[in-house]
């Protein structure tokens, strides 16, 4: 199949009943500003533009979401808690955007999207969920240019940074992307 657009992505995703459904569990936790990011996306992308009949099995689905007012990361637990009665095979990961800047050593991010785009890879920059007319959505802050063209590429704040660029190598080489994706390049820093 041939993926040329962002509405060629949410096409794929609208026909993907397990991934449907997994939005629609997320859904159910009407978290603020709330979506399903990185690998949920990037893997089924890739595994269609390599053709692949099986789904790659995914380490996590990442909830992420963005509520400054309570940033306890008990709370995150409790909420993927819930998830996992909703749905005990995912492997849930749930994480309040408000407090990952913290972890990351920057200034506090604005919203969900904001931390979205200062994940590591430009290919892992996306994020799905739907809205309150269970319309599919779909955020790219740096664009789908190099999820469709199978390149993994540092973020501009994972360029810029020489602390943050030794992350960006350290995932390359621990997440061997090329490895499960052959079409996929990846680019150093």
């Amino acid at each position: 199949m041939v993926i040329k657009s962002e509405e060629d992505i949410l096409n794929l995703i609208t026909n993907d009943s397990w991934m449907m459904n997994i939005l629609k569990t997320a859904q159910t936790l009407h978290l603020p500003d709330w979506w399903i990011c990185a690998g949920f996306v990037r893997t089924k992308v890739w595994d269609t533009l390599h053709g692949y009949s099986n789904k790659t099995n995914l380490p996590d689905i990442d909830v992420v979401y963005f509520d400054a007012s309570n940033t306890d990361e008990q709370f995150e637990k409790h909420l993927e808690s819930k998830l996992k009665g909703k749905a005990p095979a995912e492997p849930w990961s749930v994480k309040n955007q408000a407090r990952m800047h913290i972890i990351n050593g920057e200034e506090p991010y604005t919203s969900t999207i904001d931390a979205v785009s200062r994940f590591p890879e430009t290919a892992t920059s996306i994020a799905l969920k739907l809205n309150e007319k269970n319309e599919l959505i779909l955020a790219a802050p740096w664009g789908i240019k190099d999820l469709l063209s199978l390149q993994i590429k540092p973020t501009p704040p994972f360029k810029e940074k020489g602390a943050l660029s030794s992350i960006y190598e350290k995932r390359v080489h621990e997440k061997q992307w090329d490895k499960k994706w052959p079409k996929v390049k990846v680019q150093g820093i």
